[in-house]
């Protein structure tokens, strides 16, 4: 009996605000409730796992190093590319432009070339660290930029001398902002690219251990390379490494923080910069300051994660000052990453290559699934509300309660995106094509949190609409590509129509 009161008060209360809204159509109407799919893989940006691909990869890759057929914990075998949503290459300039002014991604016979088109076929977008310090890599800067009179160091890995240009070289500063944009020209395209780690000096890119002329430019060099990216990049989201001695000279990767950092990084999230980290679950590095930042910037820029031990390899895990990781389990290093993610609510986790992804898979295929289920973001509409039928040429108000259940947030206020997102109700024609359509132009998908509803009310006139059956619909708009349905919904296929409509009922025009 409470529950047949309660849903007669919810259809009461829809009513009246129908009524409130001026609906001339028909209120023949009762609420429609949706149920979230917790299991399905939504390949929306910003928002999921990420896949490492190795500089030296090809498009054989997949089936050499086992990623078509994967073994997981519970005994089966599946595709990482069915789990991961982008593929992240820390690549070097001179593997992209290995000669001035040719590109490998203009050559559709190089090998990263090929890689990188295995991916976008996968339906993965691309994302790139671009490193030029070749210490503890080899030469990552190509050499005409030395033969064109860049000044640098030389050092030495195994039996080869590696030239790398000092940041504040401005031959080597001409050189790099050329390349720059000749490669935003072809991956400034949220059509293939996920994001671009934005900065890439220093060990590893990771802006560490920077070398300079005149150690009183780091500053300015760091200006210089972030309003690069800013001015090239304007349609992809922008990372830095929220890293302690961001840009430092000095060799210690991890000591004080740095007193210009917060400065710098303050400066390039005005330009519009959002948040990664390169050390999650290795708590003597990620620290309180580290998490403080984050906390900081909490649902204001989205924070993408990548784990800092390589349990396969070298690091000594086990010796991790948390204490919880025991040698020979890297399931307990993916559980340190998976609450050290949780705790920063990131956007994005990562499967690092080869024995990371296995770890991932092999012992922990539980966490890749929460992760799915729990992270990032994750929308949809629990309840909908529409009138059964409207009379020709008249206005009807549609209502719809969306949710975000995951910890992260949907980025829409990042600038590259500047607020394209929106709610929109539409009328589907019976192939699932909207024929009207009607934007909430004050929803804003980025103040929807985990727990706290948002409800759309919007009126869609059926001018011109002949008499029939259509079915009311509601999606999740991008208003810069001519309103077409721009995330996917965390709704069973069942209830989605088109390309991403969630259907809420049938109606008819009479």
């Amino acid at each position: 009996m409470n529950e047949d009161i309660m849903r007669l008060f919810r259809i009461f209360i829809i009513a009246i605000a129908l009524l409130a809204g001026g609906c001339t159509a028909s209120i023949e109407k009762e609420a429609v409730y949706f149920q979230e799919d917790t299991v399905k893989v939504l390949r929306n940006p910003l928002s999921g796992w990420v896949m490492y691909l190795g500089r030296s990869f090809d498009e054989n890759f997949w089936e050499q190093y086992g990623y078509d057929n994967m073994p997981t914990s519970e005994g089966t075998e599946v595709r990482v590319s069915d789990y991961a949503v982008c593929a992240y290459i820390r690549t070097s300039w001179s593997s992209l432009e290995p000669e001035e002014g040719h590109y490998a991604w203009d050559d559709p016979d190089s090998r990263l070339n090929r890689l990188l088109q295995s991916c976008l076929a996968r339906d993965m977008r691309l994302a790139f660290r671009i490193v030029v310090d070749g210490r503890d890599q080899g030469q990552n800067t190509p050499l005409y930029v030395r033969d064109a009179g860049a000044e640098g160091f030389t050092s030495r890995l195994g039996e080869k001398e590696v030239f790398t240009p000092y940041a504040d070289d401005p031959v080597f500063q001409e050189k790099y902002s050329a390349f720059i944009h000749a490669l935003a020209t072809y991956f400034n395209d949220p059509d293939k690219m996920e994001f671009i780690d934005a900065y890439g000096l220093g060990k590893w890119g990771e802006g560490h251990a920077v070398v300079y002329k005149d150690n009183a430019n780091k500053i300015p060099v760091f200006e210089w390379i972030t309003s690069l990216y800013t001015e090239c990049f304007t349609k992809i989201p922008l990372l830095v490494h929220y890293h302690r001695v961001l840009g430092d000279p000095n060799q210690d990767s991890y000591g004080e923080v740095s007193p210009d950092t917060e400065g710098m990084l303050a400066s390039c999230i005005d330009k519009g910069y959002s948040l990664r980290h390169d050390a999650f679950g290795m708590t003597g590095y990620y620290e309180d300051w580290e998490k403080e930042y984050a906390a900081r910037w909490r649902f204001r820029r989205p924070i993408v994660m990548e784990g800092g031990w390589i349990t396969g390899a070298h690091h000594r895990y086990w010796r991790d000052p948390s204490g919880k990781y025991r040698e020979g389990h890297s399931e307990d290093v993916r559980l340190g990453e998976f609450e050290a993610s949780a705790e920063g609510h990131v956007n994005m986790m990562d499967f690092r290559i080869n024995d990371e992804t296995r770890s991932w898979f092999g012992t922990s295929f539980d966490l890749v699934k929460r992760f799915i289920a729990e992270g990032g973001y994750r929308l949809y509409p629990d309840m909908a509300a529409a009138p059964s039928s409207v009379k020709s040429g008249s206005k009807a108000t549609v209502i719809s309660r969306w949710n975000n259940s995951g910890w992260g947030y949907c980025p829409n206020n990042i600038p590259q995106w500047n607020y394209k997102y929106k709610v929109a109700a539409a009328v589907l024609d019976e192939d699932g094509n909207p024929v009207r359509l009607a934007v909430d132009e004050q929803s804003d998908p980025s103040k929807w949190l985990k727990g706290s509803p948002y409800t759309s009310k919007v009126k869609i006139s059926t001018e011109g609409l002949a008499p029939g059956t259509y079915r009311w619909a509601a999606g999740i708009v991008d208003t810069s590509r001519d309103n077409i349905a721009g995330l996917e919904l965390a709704l069973p296929g069942t209830d989605i129509a088109g390309n991403g409509w969630a259907v809420i009922k049938p109606f008819t025009v009479n």
